[in-house]
């Protein structure tokens, strides 16, 4: 270690003056610049370590393909990635300290990275940080690369990379889905449309249908995941690739895909990639509609369980906590109720990324940052609430049997099931009287001697079993 990283103070100059960047931190005084101007959120760069992996993972593959092309020694490469390595590993998450929102279009980002990989590469070589005799953040980091291809490259990986652990989360709660639907196969549930009574079913049906939601909700999300493989690495400022050397794409995209194990790849037309952003709106719309799509099974489930004596109570959730600070006893749907809130806000993320997307000019977008930080909070809100409403809330959920079948049983939602055994013209009289009588179509068709409860129950339990497709 040199003396400025225990601790003694460096001073850097930029067009504006100069700035003291204590000892211990490896940042320059781009990146001082950046937080000086830019600071905005309570998030910096080191936040989701997808993103700083992500970017330090570009570098890498920038720098070995650099070494193949000559244009950067053997030593300036070892070192920056010994340092690109020692970002991965998180030792210098204290010097990544850009906001993830700046609004430099990611040139604040871009040489933050920059400058902690070189001073930590000056290190590696014996030299002090700062000095940039042997690596530089420019000419050397970020040799071949400029911020507009380098950073929508990281926030591609970035996002492929938590997509995945996302779409974990939610295969798993199809899985559990499924199990309830097992579970619950031969109870009688009462159907309902428009919040009235409908028709018969069971509720293992029910579970069976959000198993088959969530199931085709991981299915689009690896579609998208796939769509961000194509990378605009190797444009570098507006699509031409000048400024990088003939072997340099080709190079990169090798080593890149050695390092992350995903196969990325050039884009069909570079321009393309530079200039247009569209791939994250699609990536922001499948996560709202998993967002929502699951806010309206959490609002299922905290209907179906409402109550315990004033509401329909055919489900019972865990009780995870209290539920008022004022009335003894009462439990409230809380896992449901933060499925349901935090697809607000996903949805709200979604229409900052469509704005963003929207307001790209020209060659390139230079509002990444607020697609970054949106698509970020999307996954992690859902990858977090997903996984607590899986495992705290679906994976318990028992049914209240005597309850399903009795509000069946009670309602003139049977009559239909009963069509094909005494006509359709007699049952909705009698479904007409149990209405106007107050009293349940089981007990009158049993006093009209028409059918008897059993009779009555059988073909109920034969009419909620379909057979689709026929």
């Amino acid at each position: 270690m040199n003396k400025h990283s225990q601790g003694e103070a460096r001073i850097e100059r930029d067009y504006v003056g100069e700035v003291s960047i204590p000892g211990d931190k490896l940042y320059g005084v781009n990146t001082v610049r950046g937080v000086e101007n830019l600071t905005v959120s309570p998030l910096n760069l080191s936040h989701y370590a997808e993103f700083r992996d992500a970017f330090a993972q570009v570098k890498w593959a920038a720098a070995l393909a650099n070494r193949d092309n000559e244009v950067i020694t053997d030593e300036q490469c070892d070192a920056i990635v010994k340092a690109c390595q020692g970002v991965i590993s998180g030792q210098f998450d204290s010097s990544l300290v850009v906001d993830l929102l700046e609004g430099s279009g990611g040139t604040s980002t871009n040489m933050n990275f920059n400058e902690v990989i070189a001073n930590r590469a000056q290190q590696v070589l014996g030299h002090p940080a700062g000095s940039y005799e042997v690596v530089h953040p420019n000419d050397h980091v970020n040799r071949s690369q400029s911020t507009n291809d380098a950073y929508p490259s990281a926030l591609k990986i970035a996002t492929h990379a938590m997509l995945g652990s996302l779409i974990d989360e939610v295969v798993q709660l199809a899985a559990l889905f499924d199990g309830k639907a097992n579970e619950f196969a031969d109870v009688l549930h009462l159907g309902r449309t428009c919040l009235q009574d409908a028709q018969p079913m069971r509720l293992g049906q029910l579970f069976g249908g959000y198993a088959s939601l969530t199931r085709r909700l991981v299915e689009e999300l690896v579609a998208v995941r796939d769509k961000l493989r194509t990378l605009p690495l190797g444009g570098t400022a507006i699509g031409t690739g000048f400024g990088a050397p003939a072997g340099y794409r080709r190079a990169v995209y090798l080593h890149l895909c050695s390092i992350t194990g995903v196969n990325y790849h050039a884009p069909s037309n570079p321009f393309d990639a530079m200039q247009n952003m569209d791939v994250f709106s699609r990536v922001s719309a499948e996560l709202r509609t998993c967002a929502v799509s699951l806010a309206k099974v959490a609002s299922d489930l905290t209907v179906l369980s409402s109550g315990p004596v004033g509401g329909l109570g055919e489900l019972r959730l865990p009780e995870a906590q209290a539920g008022s600070s004022i009335m003894p006893g009462k439990v409230n749907p809380v896992l449901p109720m933060a499925m349901i809130q935090l697809s607000f806000a996903v949805v709200g993320n979604d229409v900052a990324v469509a704005q963003a997307v929207q307001y790209g000019e020209l060659e390139i977008n230079h509002f990444e940052p607020v697609v970054a930080s949106r698509v970020f909070d999307s996954i992690a809100l859902l990858r977090n609430g997903i996984q607590r409403f899986a495992q705290k809330c679906v994976k318990d959920i028992k049914a209240d049997i005597d309850r399903n079948e009795k509000h069946l049983l009670e309602s003139m939602a049977i009559a239909t099931a009963l069509v094909p055994k005494i006509g359709y013209a007699r049952v909705s009289k009698l479904a007409r009287q149990s209405v106007a009588e107050g009293r349940s179509l089981v007990t009158i068709l049993d006093e009209s001697e028409l059918l008897s409860p059993n009779d009555t129950i059988a073909a109920i339990r034969k009419a909620s079993y379909p057979v689709f497709g026929e």
